[in-house]
């Protein structure tokens, strides 16, 4: 298999065929090929599709992927702030230890990493379009059935399984958005994270609506906290299941609401597989539909067609070149089952094709690392610390839940600062996860410091304001620097190293918090990971993303 260097430090990792002797039956326009000089056949197909989806703008069928992948986003964090909004619930009607309390947030990151490596690795091999059903279908059966659990270990299980849905959304939606927006709107990519915060603010407030309402004591100050039924005698007063309905309550209705992003995703629109990933798998003539169908459902015409695929393989050959399998097209189908073979396996060589994409593979997954250790652990034991401290402080319960709206509200104008910075000259994708990271480390280390009203809500904030900020960019910038027969891979692998270490860090938070019984110890854990984030995004190259991408 041959081995070449593009121009732009991509592989072209395309084994060649003998030129096939035909005579073009067109030749293409200066237009069409300029541009494309050094580029792999594949490549230059990519482009073409760029100019395309260029042409034909921000249509209904680019807004309406938008915001059904949006809803893939939404339902991540979704999903992640209700298990620390039950935790407390939860463990007083079940009974469970307080050095057990980790076991949630391990269980739902078990899954998360899971899901991030097999739909990651999916979406490259049976496309876009399954996988961009599928997660979420796992995730309301699943999530629905949690709501009924009623022993530790049945949740548990249930949990892993609803992370496993959860743990595609991100790599899948992120590489979806990307390959069907024109490439002027490119900041729609890190707008995309706004649905997170939304998620959030939806979770607290049907938290707020159900839990205070329907739980067992009214709040979860150690003093006066009724013990578990299952730990008591009979006839001592204790926490029973129909007087703890809230979580339950709450854990159906997020159920609920992920199986309404199924059925708009699968029944009531119409999603086409990507023009690139038909491209890549050789099948020219199915991506020329897409497009075809793409320009119809926005009122528009295309101007490509299959006739344009084929001479612009031709003329790739005239210039010397050679055929590729890879964007071969018809011949690509055509290739034995070892050249096919050989490809697929190629193509994960691309994340370390040259040093420059070495060093960015490998940062990428440290910032993921950081990044979701940092957070796991906020998102984990923040609501719980700040029940704790606001119980110290004599406020209700019902305060404490309100606050959390409060605190997750801002995190929507996060993103929306981060999608603006997204192309600002000298600062960009770059500086931004820079800055935000930081203050997000310096905010929890600051939080730890301090207990009254006004300052546990407004350090709250602006940990959340700035987490917010800095993954809008992150998950945004990720699929954009690699390559289309690689992206849902190299996006699922960063968020498994992500996922996976957010597995480790709520069993060393366990073990602090309840050996130590020091919140401050869980706070330190956190932002000092976190702050990691500034070293890992500084040494990032300074590689300007370019304006195609393949």
């Amino acid at each position: 298999m041959a081995i070449y260097e593009g121009k732009d430090g991509r592989v072209d990792d395309s084994p060649k065929l003998h030129e096939s002797g035909e005579e073009p039956a067109r030749s293409l326009s200066l237009s069409e090929t300029e541009g494309l000089e050094g580029l792999s056949l594949y490549e230059k197909k990519c482009v073409l599709i760029n100019r395309e989806i260029d042409a034909q703008g921000m249509g209904k069928y680019q807004w309406y992927i938008w915001g059904l992948c949006g809803f893939g986003y939404m339902l991540d964090l979704l999903w992640a702030q209700a298990f620390g909004l039950v935790l407390s619930p939860l463990k007083q009607e079940l009974g469970f230890l307080g050095d057990e309390t980790g076991n949630i947030s391990v269980a739902f990151s078990s899954g998360l990493t899971a899901g991030a490596f097999v739909w990651g690795v999916l979406v490259d091999i049976v496309g876009r379009q399954w996988a961009f059903n599928l997660t979420v279908l796992f995730t309301s059966v699943f999530g629905l059935g949690l709501g009924g659990t009623n022993s530790y270990p049945s949740f548990l299980v249930l949990t892993a399984f609803v992370g496993f849905g959860i743990g595609g959304n991100i790599p899948i939606d992120t590489t979806i958005t990307l390959e069907f927006i024109p490439q002027n709107r490119r900041f729609l990519l890190a707008l995309l994270s706004i649905f997170q915060p939304i998620g959030v603010v939806v979770t607290s407030g049907i938290a707020y609506g159900f839990i205070p309402k329907y739980s067992c004591s009214p709040n979860f100050s150690q003093e006066g906290a009724l013990p578990s039924c299952r730990n008591v005698a009979a006839g001592v007063a204790c926490c029973a299941k129909a007087d703890n309905m809230g979580w339950r309550y709450l854990l159906f209705t997020l159920g609920a609401i992920s199986l309404a992003v199924f059925i708009f995703r699968f029944v009531l629109f119409r999603f086409k597989e990507s023009p690139k990933y038909l491209v890549y798998r050789g099948n020219d003539e199915k991506a020329v539909g897409v497009l075809q169908y793409i320009a119809k459902f926005n009122g528009k015409q295309t101007a490509i067609t299959l006739e344009t695929f084929e001479a612009l393989a031709r003329e790739h050959n005239l210039v010397g070149s050679g055929t590729a399998i890879l964007g071969g097209g018809a011949k690509q189908l055509q290739s034995s089952v070892w050249e096919k073979t050989k490809l697929e396996f190629a193509r994960y060589k691309m994340l370390f094709a040259n040093k420059q994409m070495t060093r960015l593979t490998l940062l990428v997954w440290a910032t993921y690392i950081m990044d979701f250790w940092g957070f796991t652990v906020a998102g984990t034991y923040l609501p719980t610390i700040l029940a704790t401290k606001n119980g110290q402080l004599h406020l209700s319960l019902e305060f404490t839940y309100r606050s959390y709206v409060y605190i997750f509200l801002p995190g929507i104008v996060g993103v929306v600062i981060g999608a603006l910075m997204y192309g600002v000259p000298h600062v960009g994708r770059k500086w931004t996860m820079v800055l935000s990271s930081g203050l997000m480390g310096a905010s929890i280390f600051i939080f730890s410091a301090v207990n009254d009203e006004k300052s546990n809500i407004g350090l709250n904030v602006m940990e959340y304001f700035f987490q917010s900020m800095f993954n809008a960019v992150l998950y945004g910038w990720t699929p954009e620097v690699f390559p289309a027969p690689i992206r849902g891979t190299a996006c699922g692998l960063a968020s498994f190293w992500g996922r996976l270490f957010g597995i480790v860090s709520p069993l060393i938070a366990q073990h602090l918090y309840g050996n130590s019984g020091n919140i401050n110890s869980v706070l330190y854990l956190a932002g000092g990971v976190t702050l990691g984030c500034v070293i890992t995004t500084a040494l990032l190259p300074n590689k300007a993303i370019g304006a195609q991408s393949f």
